[in-house]
């Protein structure tokens, strides 16, 4: 099969098309042809080994998963022994997590992992594009926000694919959503249901004394120390880039004061816990309360553009690329 593979850390041209082994399954397994993947931020942090430490996980001496990507959309070829969830010809998507091996044609997964029914009304690459945002988001706002109706929430990052996801899913769950973002990215935000915006280029957030019950930082580019002014009595501050920072100010503010600061590993979270949650996100984008925002798809051939493109750090949504026509 064909596949994207990397055997050293570096720039978008360590990245490459080769033909490798296609993955055999065992007994309680899942084979999917894979038709859609998607690029995130993770993926350019295991490519580049970035941030150094981040090494200690993705291999010290060179990477340890030869094939990037996590978050899948395909057809299911053949399921092993004792396989009761899944059918040949099903339509599914999910995610990998930090096994990757999803920038191929072909990738193997046991039934009980994150995989899940397609929405039906979605294709290959706008289920994908649903898959890693919404995975990150929910679990943010639901179990650690614990976000209910008539609450104020401030989104930092709204039209990347976590901020995108993040803005549906805090009016789903009938929150107030201000969001932070560029001029550019305004119209954006705004159509996917955001109630006010705050330009950042006119001037900091945190400037308008208004507060809020939870302050999302779906792009790890703010602080709790700034935004604390900003949260309202209770409130608690969320960010979905680990830091020394995050966690020191995580453990003082659980003992001390009313407002939190925290941080969900939820790439860490069980395999149940996030194919529960796919459920979640497949009945949202099936009555359209979720739906993916993509701003370029890539052939596989040019995944390296693909990842030029998430370096960058202001893509719109998902950036997806397509493995099988």
């Amino acid at each position: 099969m064909r596949a994207v593979v990397y055997s050293k850390y570096g720039s978008p041209d360590v990245l490459s098309v080769a033909d490798v082994a296609r993955p055999v399954i065992g007994a309680g397994d899942v084979l999917v042809r894979v038709h859609a993947t998607a690029v995130g931020p993770a993926d350019s942090a295991a490519r580049a080994g970035s941030p150094y430490f981040s090494r200690l996980f993705f291999g010290p001496l060179g990477p340890r998963k030869p094939i990037l990507g996590s978050d899948f959309a395909g057809e299911v070829e053949a399921v092993g022994t004792g396989v009761t969830r899944f059918s040949v010809g099903d339509k599914v998507f999910g995610a990998t997590g930090a096994e990757f091996g999803t920038h191929a044609e072909y990738v193997s997964l046991s039934e009980d992992a994150a995989i899940a029914q397609m929405p039906d009304n979605l294709s290959y690459a706008e289920s994908v594009a649903i898959v890693g945002g919404a995975l990150t988001a929910l679990p943010f706002l639901r179990d650690n926000a614990h976000i209910k109706r008539g609450q104020r929430i401030m989104i930092n990052g709204p039209s990347g694919s976590v901020g995108t996801a993040a803005v549906q899913l805090a009016k789903h769950f009938g929150a107030h959503v201000t969001a932070v973002c560029s001029t550019a990215n305004i119209e954006l935000v705004k159509s996917l249901g955001a109630d006010e915006v705050i330009d950042y280029t006119r001037g900091a957030f945190t400037e308008g004394g208004k507060t809020y019950d939870v302050i999302f930082d779906a792009v790890g580019k703010s602080s709790f120390a700034r935004c604390r002014n900003s949260l309202a009595l209770h409130g608690i501050y969320l960010s979905t880039v680990p830091s020394i920072g995050i966690l020191l100010q995580m453990a003082r503010t659980s003992k001390f004061g009313s407002k939190k600061a925290a941080i969900a590993f939820t790439g860490l979270r069980s395999p149940g816990d996030k194919a529960n949650d796919l459920l979640v996100i497949r009945k949202l984008a099936t009555t359209g309360r979720l739906v993916p925002v993509i701003e370029k798809e890539f052939p596989l051939e040019r995944i390296a553009e693909a990842y030029e493109l998430v370096d960058g750090g202001h893509k719109k949504g998902n950036i997806v690329v397509t493995v099988t026509v």
